[in-house]
């Protein structure tokens, strides 16, 4: 009698644990919706492309050299926000977003542009490497997103 009661106690653990599911709580789900609505997503390619120029570039910021001059020392700072606000609409798929910023960074960059020449020849070539290396992977960056996407954002 007990050895009957064992065997259904543990089909009665069986049965539910079986069928029990995980909850899954990954992030990248809700990564898949953007912040304006539209849903969006990108290949496998585009991902690999996106999280090598990301990296690239947050690399960069992570490693950008202080220089002597304040207002380059603060333009720079913008230059990075504008660039992190960048790769998180870019992550999200948040067209909105990504070209607000890159609206905003655009300008900042200009404006380091003519903040060099108030710079010493050796930090001026320094600044001069960084930014474009910015530029390019964001050139690189701007080119991963589906071209069917960008021109349903802007009708």
């Amino acid at each position: 009698m007990t050895r009957l009661k064992v065997s259904y106690i543990l089909l009665f653990f069986f049965i539910f644990s079986c069928s029990t599911e995980k909850i899954n709580l990954s992030p990248i789900g809700e990564n898949s919706v953007s912040l304006n609505g539209s849903t969006g997503s990108y290949s496998l390619g585009e991902t690999k492309n996106l999280i090598v120029y990301s990296s690239e570039i947050t690399s960069l910021i992570s490693s950008f050299p202080k220089f002597r001059n304040d207002a380059v020392n603060s333009e720079v700072l913008i230059l990075k926000s504008h660039l992190k606000d960048y790769i998180g609409a870019m992550t999200t798929y948040n067209l909105v977003g990504m070209e607000d910023s890159k609206v905003k960074f655009e300008r900042s960059y200009k404006k380091l542009q003519k903040l060099r020449k108030f710079l010493n020849r050796d930090e001026d070539e320094v600044l001069n490497r960084y930014l474009v290396r910015i530029k390019t992977n964001m050139s690189f960056l701007n080119s991963t997103i589906p071209q069917d996407s960008v021109s349903t954002f802007k009708n």
